[in-house]
């Protein structure tokens, strides 16, 4: 719950690129890891770790709490960084993560201490650690899936997340409360006996040590890296078939994590007999390599024959669950033969625990960076995939080599790695399958790039009409009626505003919005895209958005949108934003009041920003006016209620203004192909004032950054009425007509 709510209430400060978030996961990612390397430490030498363990669950809860002061900290701190280097991408990417890290490095490091502190009470008691490993581990990733699904379906959505906060914060403090409880029982074992005392151990196994050991531990940090790098492909690919919903990434999060609790309860069980571990560890590596590349082959297949894969639930088990299982079985065993027997007089036991959950989160930090800046962009998701594998396929022959005679290793390594090649050579292109089922029939894939942002592709349609994805979603096409709705976005504004000098482009896209706007004349533009990739396949639409790019009025900045607004302190007298459907993942962001209040902060006093609204449910419809209307309560509605312009004073619109607009050609030719070849002709494309505006929408809820009820939908009522549009017709108009 934690690491869902930290990432989202972060990517409000520092944005959303991949770069701000991976820095964001390597904060958390490295607070767990120091706090398990302090723990393990700390937990050999204390005489009742399970108060140890109590006193940190209930400083998790309280720092926890203290998340939103910190957030506001950060934000302040960070603003007056990037203003002092704007445009200094390693500045501030170092920037993000010492504020990012001053914000979660208590709490994830508290965090990483539970495991050592927690191996250390119950090793107190009878038996062998290897089971009891595996059950914690199956007990832990159950907690985790619930938890995902809470914040991510229910919690969220239903009731914020300052409120989900108090809820995890809560659990917390319920946790350590128990613990100190059980703690103080006359029953428990808490104190570790002498050294020399008599125990019940069933099957001794000693620590690994030697090359066997530095194998062991090399496997922390080559699955470590693995699984995450597997993570970010797999989320990648999957996208390609899902929507990008918040609830489709939940969906995957939550199979990975039922994977390793279904792998981590068949540990439980397989370690409570004496075995060869290094052989079952090798075996069980070389498995997962296999598992990796046949679930995705399974995938395409079964999605190419058109089977009910296309779903979320089916998607994410057939490509993530029999990997995340093996994942989550190989991890208790290795830390069976890393930590042995679990002896209660083991002075280094706790030590050896913390130490490899240490190794292996600073791997998995590793495999999340190359996964989403090496990996993505240089090879593809396909032979990513199998670089993946490749890794587990490695470990799994190097730990084969200290288990089996070189005859016996022959047999499984060889199979394995056959396997992998061959599933490998089978591999089909999950683009291409998917265009034949998701996209319309006929199309052909033009130009695609994986990109560190996302994946970007542009098809053919039948006819010969262009067609942009991204993430397999539907961005931009060059017909006739894509290209006018995108210039009346960036046209409106400039032709409501008497003499725009600047003005700001939130998201490019297949850039026709930005190119409709910068063929106004003297204005300079500003563009703000979240991914490379994106500009470079705006390139394929040069014919229709005037290869905007290449214009010397036109700056590009690659960044997150709500970022700059944030950041700026350049003020415009015209702001609009390509496209974004609200229900995306993380489009929360750009239709809370709050980032409507920050568009107002960068508009010059009287500038206008137009927000899209569409055509969508009418509880949908309302919630994004409604919002707009609280931070712009003079705004006006126009082109059949589908374009909201909000002003910080009230709007007029002088027919001499714009007549001097018709003057210039290219500013003519422009507004004609937007529908607006006249002042008449924008005049009748108003639809309301904003008292008709309140009237329509009546009173009710707002979007927040603490409520995304868009972009959480399914805690909206269902069966939503369609919106009808037909009771805006022109009132107020004369209010707006400059005399």
């Amino acid at each position: 719950m934690y690491q869902v709510l930290w990432l989202r209430m972060l990517s409000v400060v520092f944005g959303v690129t991949a770069y701000a978030a991976s820095t964001v996961l390597a904060s958390f990612m490295g607070g767990l890891a120091i706090g398990s390397l302090a723990a393990g430490l700390l937990a050999d030498r204390v005489r009742h770790p399970l108060r140890w363990f109590a006193a940190v669950e209930l400083g998790i809860g309280i720092a926890a709490l203290l998340t939103p002061w910190l957030l506001q900290m950060a934000q302040s701190v960070y603003a007056e960084i990037a203003l002092i280097v704007p445009d200094h991408a390693a500045l501030q990417t170092l920037a993000r993560l010492a504020c990012s890290s001053a914000v979660l490095l208590v709490p994830t490091a508290l965090m990483g201490a539970t495991l050592p502190l927690v191996v250390r009470s119950s090793a107190a008691t009878p038996g062998d650690l290897g089971p009891r490993l595996g059950l914690l581990y199956a007990v832990n990733a159950g907690g985790a899936i619930t938890g995902a699904i809470l914040a991510g379906f229910y919690l969220i959505g239903g009731v914020g997340l300052r409120r989900t906060f108090l809820v995890a914060a809560g659990v917390n403090i319920i946790v350590a409360a128990v613990a100190y409880w059980m703690s103080t029982r006359p029953r428990a074992v808490e104190e570790a006996p002498a050294a020399g005392a008599r125990e019940v151990d069933e099957w001794t196994l000693p620590p690994a040590s030697g090359l066997t050991g530095t194998l062991v531990l090399a496997f922390f940090a080559l699955s470590g890296l693995a699984s995450l790098a597997l993570e970010v492909i797999w989320f990648r690919m999957l996208v390609l078939i899902l929507p990008a919903t918040t609830y489709a990434f939940t969906t995957m999060l939550a199979t990975v994590l039922g994977g390793i609790a279904v792998g981590s309860a068949c540990a439980s069980r397989l370690l409570r007999r004496p075995r060869d571990l290094v052989r079952v560890l090798a075996i069980v590596n070389l498995s997962t390599g296999v598992a990796v590349l046949a679930s995705l082959l399974v995938l395409t297949t079964t999605y190419q024959l058109g089977w009910k894969t296309s779903a979320p639930i089916q998607a994410s088990v057939v490509a993530i669950f029999p990997s995340a299982v093996l994942m989550g079985l190989a991890f208790p065993i290795a830390l069976r033969l890393w930590a042995g027997s679990g002896a209660a007089a083991d002075p280094r036991l706790a030590r050896r625990i913390g130490v490899a959950s240490a190794v292996n989160l600073l791997g998995a930090i590793a495999g999340a960076v190359l996964g989403g800046f090496v990996l993505l962009p240089t090879f593809g998701s396909r032979v990513s995939a199998s670089l993946a594998a490749a890794v587990y396929l490695v470990s799994g022959v190097l730990l084969a080599t200290r288990a089996m005679r070189p005859r016996r290793l022959a047999i499984p390594a060889i199979a394995a790695v056959l396997t992998a090649v061959s599933l490998t050579t089978l591999q089909q292109d999950l683009f291409q399958v998917t265009i034949g089922r998701r996209y319309a029939r006929g199309e052909v894939l033009v130009w695609r790039e994986e990109g560190v942002q996302t994946t970007v592709a542009v098809h053919r349609a039948p006819g010969g009409s262009r067609v942009m994805y991204l993430d397999g979603l539907h961005q931009a096409n060059d017909s006739f009626e894509m290209v006018q709705l995108h210039g009346q976005i960036g046209l409106f504004p400039m032709a409501l505003h008497a003499r725009p000098r600047r003005a700001l482009v939130i998201g490019l896209g297949g850039g026709v919005t930005a190119g409709a706007l910068s063929r106004h004349a003297q204005v300079a533009v500003d563009i703000v895209e979240l991914s490379d990739s994106v500009v470079r396949g705006a390139a394929m639409f040069s014919h229709v958005n005037h290869a905007v790019l290449r214009q010397p009025h036109v700056r590009l900045r690659v960044s997150d949108g709500r970022n700059h607004l944030a950041m700026t302190t350049t003020k415009y007298d015209v702001i609009t934003a390509d496209i974004i459907q609200p229900e995306h993942a993380g489009a929360g962001l750009v239709y809370s009041k709050e980032y409507f209040e920050l568009a107002r902060q960068a508009l010059e006093d009287d500038g206008i920003m137009l927000q899209w609204i569409g055509h969508r449910p009418k509880l949908e419809y309302d919630l994004i006016m409604r919002t707009f209307l609280e931070v712009f309560p003079d705004a006006t509605l126009w082109n059949g209620g589908t374009l909201m312009a909000g002003t910080t004073r009230p709007l007029r619109v002088s027919r001499a203004a714009f007549d001097r607009k018709l003057a210039d050609p290219s500013t003519a030719s422009a507004l004609r192909t937007a529908g607006l070849a006249s002042y008449d002709a924008l005049m009748g494309a108003f639809s309301a004032n904003a008292a008709a505006m309140r009237h329509f929408v009546g009173t009710g809820p707002i979007l927040t950054d603490d409520r995304p009820l868009l972009e959480y939908h399914r805690s909206l009522p269902k069966g939503q009425a369609p919106v009808d549009l037909s009771a805006f017709r022109g009132a107020g108009r004369e209010d707006v007509e400059a005399p």
